[in-house]
């Protein structure tokens, strides 16, 4: 996970001792991020959208692996009403979330941990990126069924991550993994790195991951976001 061109980005867990307590994987990662996966902004935006089409105007959004704060600052910018509970098991990455949601530190609130440190408020919706893949699939499971407990009945969550059709994990990591590389593009480097990835990440189909969220309690479950080894998803909480 530490090396300078993974394709991955927060950790949420037991992993986040690797490179999110690296301060200069830190220091890049601002930059770097957007670079390694596609179209982050608008995800972003896209993500905001959707919690927007169930959540009230004021609404108070759980952001889970909120390390790094990016997220945070486009939904704040977006919605001047929303408020947030940011939680993340990095200090480092808290820290860096504090440097770009400065502006809007009366609406947001950071807590090192896992989303067992959230309080058991009901919340309007909910936003996990960039951090599922690094779980296994039974730690998965908990952690959705956990954000669950914390949402209003109808709320949508939103989950954006490295999942894959079916077989072929190396081959989509390594499109992730070359689009990350703007330099030549290596193929031969590319697909080294995807199969270092595909055995350190515990990946889950894209069936996998529909079956897990259904599990958790969501219904609706659909998928919004696709771009090579990363999918998005948006799910509606069911009644607890």
């Amino acid at each position: 996970m530490s090396t300078p061109n993974d394709v991955h980005t927060k950790s949420q867990g037991p992993l986040n001792q690797g490179p999110f307590s690296n301060p200069a994987m830190v220091a890049t990662y601002a930059d770097d991020t957007p670079r390694k996966v596609p179209g982050l902004a608008d995800l972003h935006r896209m993500t905001m959208l959707l919690l927007g089409e169930r959540a009230p105007p004021a609404a108070h959004i759980l952001v889970v692996g909120a390390g790094g704060g990016m997220e945070l600052k486009a939904m704040a910018e977006a919605q001047r009403e929303w408020v947030f509970t940011g939680v993340d098991p990095s200090a480092a990455m808290l820290d860096l979330a504090r440097r770009h949601i400065e502006p809007f530190n009366d609406r947001i609130e950071l807590i090192e941990g896992t989303v067992d440190a959230a309080p058991s408020v009901s919340f309007d919706g909910a936003a996990c990126l960039l951090t599922l893949h690094f779980l296994d699939k039974r730690e998965r499971l908990l952690t959705l069924k956990d954000i669950h407990r914390r949402l209003k009945p109808g709320a949508r969550l939103v989950v954006a991550h490295h999942s894959v059709p079916g077989g072929g994990a190396e081959r989509w990591l390594a499109r992730s993994a070359a689009f990350a590389d703007r330099g030549s593009v290596d193929r031969g480097k590319a697909m080294a790195f995807a199969a270092g990835m595909a055995g350190r990440l515990p990946l889950l189909s894209v069936t996998e991951e529909e079956v897990l969220l259904c599990e958790a309690g969501y219904s609706d479950v659909e998928l919004f976001y696709a771009a090579f080894s990363f999918r998005g998803w948006v799910a509606t909480a069911g009644p607890a």
